[in-house]
């Protein structure tokens, strides 16, 4: 397998024969273990990131939300994303070897690095073309040495809009990657590795909402307008509820196309409840106060035990319970 390479080496691209046959011994390998779930780990950094949800915090990543869209009685996604954190500091804190741990084979390994890199921060900077493309390249290699199938992602973008020169152009959004939203592909193409272009995917998602309608996604709130925060937030990087459940959403199709064997395994309820804050409300209670019942929806209940509603008799709603969640007796 390949290892990560030294500043003027070339990694060789992997045999593609060879990496047709590893794939193949997998899929026989997960196809002897039915009832093992599948789990779909998340690396990266605070666009991705579980969050902090007491006292009404609004603020989610999307990798957090991306359990809504798989049953995780067959994928189960462990977030290990992190605010702050860089290809190098994940590497440095000992937090990829954490994870290396854990992996079994066939598992996946979403990795997802660049708003951190960028930064000139001595304990987080990476330069693509060589250290950042070289972490990138460790992450690949060894998650294949532990049986795992890594998806390389480039990075989201952000919310900065150039406006329009005259009023027959429209406003467009700035990017402000540069080479840290090329290197992923690169490595991809180099390593033969699954690559998801979530960078293209979020423009395209922000660039149909234009100038305001695209702050719906992100922690973008007046003074008063959240009561988690009184002062307000004009945050143009991180998503709020919404914002993380669009672009999961988005991303668990690309995932799917881009490895059709998870096709089997993509869910999309209305709306999912779940109290450690991965879908669109906390509480059943809080959900159905949104929802007219007369109107479809179904809605998907994850873990725990649930009072079940009392709701008219021409309720339209069908509720899914998933990931062990049951009715109170």
């Amino acid at each position: 397998m390949n290892q990560c390479v030294t500043k003027p080496m070339k990694v060789k691209r992997p045999n593609k024969l060879f990496h047709m046959a590893m794939v193949f011994a997998l899929m026989l390998l997960v196809s002897a273990r039915p009832n093992q779930v599948t789990t779909l780990f998340v690396i990266g950094d605070s666009t991705a990131a579980n969050k902090d949800i007491s006292g009404g915090k609004q603020e989610r990543g999307w990798g957090m939300a991306l359990q809504c869209f798989f049953d995780p009685d067959y994928i189960r996604v462990d977030n290990h994303a992190m605010n702050g954190r860089s290809s190098k500091s994940f590497i440095d804190e000992g937090r990829w070897q954490k994870v290396l741990e854990k992996i079994q084979p066939g598992d996946y390994v979403i990795i997802q690095f660049g708003h951190n890199d960028e930064k000139p921060k001595p304990d987080r900077h990476t330069d693509p073309g060589t250290t950042f493309d070289d972490n990138l390249i460790k992450f690949v290699s060894e998650t294949r040495e532990h049986g795992g199938i890594p998806i390389l992602m480039n990075s989201v973008v952000r919310r900065e809009w150039a406006s329009a020169a005259s009023e027959t152009e429209a406003d467009s959004l700035i990017d402000t990657h540069g080479l840290y939203r090329i290197a992923p592909r690169n490595v991809a193409q180099q390593m033969n590795c699954h690559f998801v272009d979530a960078n293209q995917i979020t423009r395209d998602l922000e660039q149909g909402l234009g100038p305001e309608g695209s702050k719906r996604l992100h922690m973008w709130f007046l003074p008063g307008e959240e009561p988690s925060l009184p002062d307000g937030r004009q945050d143009d990087t991180h998503y709020n509820v919404y914002g993380a459940h669009q672009v999961a959403r988005l991303l668990a199709d690309a995932l799917c196309q881009e490895v059709p064997v998870l096709k089997k395994y993509r869910v999309d309820a209305d709306v999912t409840i779940d109290r450690q804050g991965r879908g669109d409300y906390l509480s059943l209670d809080e959900a159905l106060r949104h929802i007219d019942p007369l109107s479809p929806c179904t809605l998907q209940l994850l873990g725990g035990e649930w009072e079940r509603p009392a709701l008219p008799k021409k309720q339209r709603l069908t509720f899914v319970l998933r990931e062990g969640a049951q009715w109170k007796k």
